[in-house]
Order: structure tokens, then sequence, then C-alpha cells
């Protein structure tokens, strides 16, 4: 699981988790409409749904839902809190 030297993807988190963002290594248009919304380091964000085939996967980032593919998710790294 977690050890203070892994960064654990947002993908990783369980439903009902919250992480605080580390980085995001996301590129192009896709990272700038993630930036846009407001997932920049430092900010907290919780997983609150995942689908029953686990694609997409929905979070809370600035009391707002953000649903993202789950390869898109393991691209933007996290802390567990």
């Amino acid at each position: 699981m977690y050890t203070p030297d892994r960064l654990l993807s947002l993908a990783d988190l369980r439903i009902g988790t919250a992480g605080r963002i580390s980085s995001v290594e996301l590129a192009g248009l896709l990272r700038r409409r993630i930036l846009d919304l407001g997932m920049i380091p430092g900010t907290e964000v919780e997983c609150i749904r995942k689908s029953p085939a686990g694609d997409p996967i929905a979070f809370r980032v600035r009391n707002t839902t953000i649903a993202l593919r789950s390869d898109d998710a393991s691209l933007i790294k996290i802390n567990p809190m």
C-alpha cells in the first residue's frame, strides 16, 4: 500500500478516501483542462464514486464533481490523507 516515499495515483483512491495532488503528469489539452478545473498541486481530492466496471471515476474537487477515465486519473499523483 502507501509508503512515505511512494506516491499513489488518483485511480488508486478508494471510494470515500481523499488525497492531496502532488503532480499532474498529463500532457496537451487534457492537462490544460484538468488544471483549469482546479486540479492543481496542493488541492484536496476525494474519490466519491466508481462505475461498476471501474471506469470512469468521480472525484470531488473544490466542491465540484469531476469524472475522469482511469487511464487519465492514473497520471495524476497524490499523497493520501
